[in-house]
Order: C-alpha cells, then sequence, then structure tokens
C-alpha cells in the first residue's frame, strides 16, 4: 500500500458527501457511512488514534442521523454541522502527514523492508514532573527506539511546532493537589493535538480519576505498578502498521435484493466474498475459498440456515469457522434456538450495512486472534517454542540440496539478576525490547520465536553462519547500548548467541542443538558475543 491508498479514500469520502449534498437520497447517505466507516478501520490500522477518535466522532454523527429513506434529505441545518465535522477532520488528516527524518539503523546485512504506508510524526513531548527522576531514562530509551523527546514542565507554553505522535503526562508524587489544574492542561493539549495518543502515567487505581482524565482527552491511562513497561509497550507498539490479510466471507443468500446489499457493504470494506444461492454447493464452495466467516441466509428452498449449520459442524475443519446469520425473524426464541446450534451472530433483516461491516470484521478478528494466540507468544507477539520448531521443519523441507539456512539461539545474559534486582515487569520490558529489536532488523521472511524464558531462536533463509552472525552482531551491538528504564533510572543488558547453518548440520534438532551449543560457547567466553558452531567432522 502506499500514501495514495489514503489519498483515495479522502477524496471518496468528500465526493460521496458532495453528492448526498446535491441529490440528498438515502443510499447516497449509506455511501457515505460506508465510506466514513472504512477511513476510521483505515486510521486504526495506521494506528493513529487522534485520528481515529475524530473519524469516529463524525461516524456516530452520521449513523444517529441513518434512519431510513423516509428520513431524508436530513435538515439544512444538521447538513451544515456534519459539513463543519467533515472538514474539520480532512484538514487533521492532511495536517498530520509528515514525514520521519530519524535515521535508519539497518545494516547492509538486512534486506530492506518496503516502506510503511504512512511514515508518522516521532516527536513525543513529555510533560514531566521535575521530582520524577526515572522520565529521564524513559527518553532515552524512546530516543533509542527513533523518537524525539521534547521535554518541558507541566503548565508550560505549547510549542509552536506540528503537533506530536504523541504527548506523555508524568505527575510527580505530590500531584494530587492539582489535579483540576493537570486537568484542564490536558483538555489544552488536546484541543491542540487532535491526532495525537495522549498518556498518563502513574494514574491512581480510581474508576472517578481515570474516567476524569479520558474526559479531559487522554487516550491510554498507565497505572502506577507498572507504568514503565506498560508505556513503552504502548508507545512503541502504535509504530507497528501492518496490514492484515484480506478477509474472505462466504455469502449464503437467494435474495438478490440482499445480495447486492451485502456485496456493496463488503466491497466498501475491502473484504472479498464469494456467493451462492442454496447451500447445497457449501461442502464443495467452502473447501475451495476457505472463508473466514460465512454469512448464512435463515430461511432458503431444500435446507435452512440452521440446518446447513448443523451439518457444517459435523466437519472437524470447519467446527470453529464463524457463522452468522441474516434473517427477518425477529422471534427471540428462535434466534438463540439458531445461536445454540452452532451460529455466532444473528443480524436481522433488513440490516444496516455499517453494522454489517462491522459484525464480519469484529467476529473475524476475534477468531483469528484466538489462532495466532495459541501459535505466538503473550509477552513478545513473536511465535512461540512449538510454533518456532514447526516453521524451522517447514523451511528445511521446503529448502533445495544446494541451499542455505542459519539457525541462531540467542540467550540475554544475567537474566536472573535483572528480575531480582529490578523486578518482573523490567525484566519483561527487556524481553519485549530485545523481540522489538529483532522484529526491526530481521527481514519480514526470518522465523523469530521465543523459545522459553529468556531465550530467542531465529531462522534466516538463504544466509550462512557467517552472514547471520555479522547480522546478530549488529543487533548485540544496538542491544547493549539500549537503555532499559526503571524506577530509579535505567539499565544496560547484553546477549549472547550461537549459530549454525545448513548444510553443515541437515536436522532441525541438529542445528538447534549445534546453535545451542555455540550460545554455552559464547556464555564461557565471557558472554556479551556471538560464537559460530563447529563444522562437523568429515567422515572418513
Amino acid at each position: 500500500m502506499s500514501n495514495g491508498r489514503i489519498d483515495e479514500q479522502l477524496s471518496a469520502l468528500r465526493e460521496r458527501w458532495q453528492d448526498y449534498r446535491a441529490g440528498g437520497s438515502f443510499e447516497q447517505f449509506v455511501e457515505f457511512t460506508l465510506s466514513l466507516n472504512s477511513l476510521a478501520e483505515r486510521l486504526a490500522r495506521l494506528r493513529l488514534p487522534g485520528l481515529v477518535r475524530q473519524c469516529e466522532g463524525l461516524e456516530n454523527a452520521a449513523l444517529a442521523m441513518f434512519g431510513d429513506p423516509d428520513t431524508h434529505p436530513i435538515a439544512s441545518q444538521t447538513v451544515l454541522a456534519l459539513d463543519r465535522q467533515l472538514e474539520s477532520l480532512l484538514g487533521a488528516v492532511v495536517s498530520a502527514r509528515r514525514f520521519d527524518g530519524s535515521p535508519d539503523k539497518r545494516t547492509d546485512d538486512v534486506a530492506d523492508r518496503p516502506a510503511a504506508e504512512w511514515i508518522k510524526p516521532r516527536t513525543i513531548w513529555m510533560f514531566a514532573a521535575p521530582n520524577v527522576g526515572w522520565s529521564a531514562g524513559l527518553a532515552a530509551q524512546l530516543s533509542f527506539y527513533g523518537f524525539q523527546v521534547r521535554g518541558m514542565p507541566w503548565f508550560h507554553e505549547l510549542p509552536t511546532e506540528d503537533p506530536p505522535f504523541a504527548v506523555i503526562f508524568v505527575p510527580g508524587d505530590d500531584a494530587g493537589d492539582a489535579d483540576a489544574q493537570a486537568t484542564a492542561d490536558i483538555r489544552r493539549v488536546r484541543a491542540a493535538c487532535p491526532a495525537s495518543q495522549l498518556y498518563f502515567v502513574g494514574v491512581p487505581r480510581t474508576l472517578d480519576r481515570m474516567v476524569e482524565l479520558m474526559r479531559a482527552g487522554i487516550d491510554v491511562t498507565i497505572q502506577r505498578d507498572d507504568q514503565m513497561a506498560a508505556l513503552l509497550s504502548s508507545v512503541l507498539d502504535l509504530v507497528q502498521t501492518h496490514d492484515t490479510e484480506r478477509y474472505r466471507i462466504l455469502v449464503v443468500e437467494d435474495s438478490r435484493v440482499a445480495l447486492t446489499q451485502i456485496q456493496r457493504a463488503l466491497k466498501q470494506h475491502g473484504i472479498d466474498s464469494h456467493t451462492i444461492p442454496d447451500p447445497s454447493r457449501l461442502f464443495e464452495v467452502i473447501e475451495e475459498y476457505r472463508p473466514d466467516l460465512v454469512l448464512m441466509d435463515m430461511y432458503m428452498p431444500g435446507c435452512n440456515g440452521v440446518e446447513a449449520t448443523r451439518a457444517l459442524r459435523q466437519m472437524s475443519a470447519y467446527q470453529a469457522v464463524p457463522i452468522v446469520y441474516l434473517s427477518s425473524e425477529t422471534d427471540v426464541g428462535l434466534q438463540v434456538e439458531a445461536l445454540r446450534l452452532g451460529g455466532d451472530q444473528f443480524l436481522t433483516k433488513p440490516f444496516n450495512p455499517v453494522l454489517l461491516a462491522a459484525t464480519v470484521k469484529t467476529t473475524i478478528e476475534r477468531h483469528r486472534e484466538m489462532r495466532r494466540a495459541s501459535r505466538h507468544d503473550g509477552l513478545t507477539g513473536l511465535l512461540n517454542h512449538t510454533a518456532s520448531k514447526a516453521e524451522l521443519d517447514a523451511r528445511l523441507a521446503a529448502l533445495p540440496p544446494d541451499g542455505r539456512l542459519a539457525v541462531a539461539m540467542i540467550d540475554v545474559d544475567h537474566f536472573k539478576s535483572v528480575n531480582d534486582s529490578f523486578g518482573h515487569p523490567v525484566g519483561d520490558q527487556v524481553i519485549r525490547s530485545l523481540a522489538w529489536l529483532l522484529k526491526g532488523w530481521l527481514r519480514g521472511t526470518d522465523v523469530i520465536g521465543r523459545y522459553g524464558g529468556e531465550e530467542f531462536i531465529i531462522a534466516m533463509s538463504g544466509v550462512g553462519a557467517n552472514e547471520a552472525r555479522g547480522v546478530l552482531d549488529g543487533i548485540r551491538a544496538h542491544f547493549a547500548n539500549l537503555p532499559h528504564a526503571h524506577a530509579t533510572g535505567s539499565l544496560r543488558v547484553t546477549f549472547s548467541a550461537g549459530v549454525a547453518a545448513f548444510p553443515g548440520c541437515r536436522k532441525a534438532s541438529e542445528l538447534i542443538e549445534a546453535a545451542d551449543q555455540a550460545l554455552l560457547q559464547a556464555k564461557s567466553l565471557g558472554r556479551n558475543r556471538i560464537v559460530e558452531a563447529r563444522a562437523p567432522a568429515a567422515a572418513d
């Protein structure tokens, strides 16, 4: 994707709004609302929460006026109010488009990654009380990851420069008496920086204060007991902008009118769909198409949706695929029975196309998240132990006889002392920081897994042991210089690694064992180094 995708969406949104202003039909308003919902989704994937909030505010205002064909065109005063909100949103999106001038930390050993769709501003404003000693360590760590941190005291006059990527508010230990003034200061920053992510660090565990801060404009409140790890995790997660795999929907529906409405709503959100008019070909089509979700009409010739769903649930491969019923049925008892017999959601016809798209997307994402959770480590998001070994086996099976593949085992040095001295939240942040560095420096095609505890496994296709060692040594050097913030300052940690390669070792178990032995050698030589496994002795 390129910036052109955003340009197209903004242009389409403005065009559909102008069409409605000129024509005033319900169908035109539907198109405008769908376009607005699609833009909100794109901004959410780009991790731009301030703009998402503004876009969703306009979307909610539009949905409140959705109604039915008899309620359109809406009153001229309402049109003008929506027009002002739309212009404000478009202006905020355009003004937020800046480019990141931070240096590229990659080496020539690592393949270039494609540019992000939208390179967001990476400046952070930090309003910190003078008695908070760890704020300097936090700023240093954020700077390492490419953020330009500008520190200033509370109630400081706002800079005249472009709004930042994020704003962090760090109150002092005695900030309780200044809550009202602090809230006013947050409102001032929120008004000046509508597209920025606002954090409040050290919020007390009280609902009233958290709600008050969110009403003032805070996006994320970080509680005192996990402030450092949670804040760094949230800020760094914002820069990970990955497009998800395109959704695939199988629509089982015999009404051409309903099919047209469904396909229009799905297409507007970039969702792929395949339709069949009755369930007789369900097994054949679902095997070929492999949908993420099935939209199932309740009443069709020959077989109703509940019967088709019950039959589909008898097949082990499709026991968990989400199924959403579509029907004009309003009997709650029948709806509950339909869900009990295998369905996941129930939408009543005629349906709101925005609600249909939202139901489809959220249901699929929950299902995908469950599948991801079984393969990925919860702390780092990397492949877990089992998934890493399975992926390594698959890479070796697909490797040609003359192919190359390097495997590395990485272990954080003296990790137990980090946990013992600074606590497990800081230890968790060390693990996450190394995971982020590995994901940032290695290629998207490389296997990166958390093998267990503080140990990681890497598999790099098309690379020999010496090349892999060079790449990992660059990451090692950066990790050794990375400050890990904690309550009284910051600390630095190192890692050691061992590298083995195919064809010197031909089985996954042999590669892992050889890399592990090289890792032990790196530890014995003083740690903070990369060691290549010795090549096996040639047979006589």
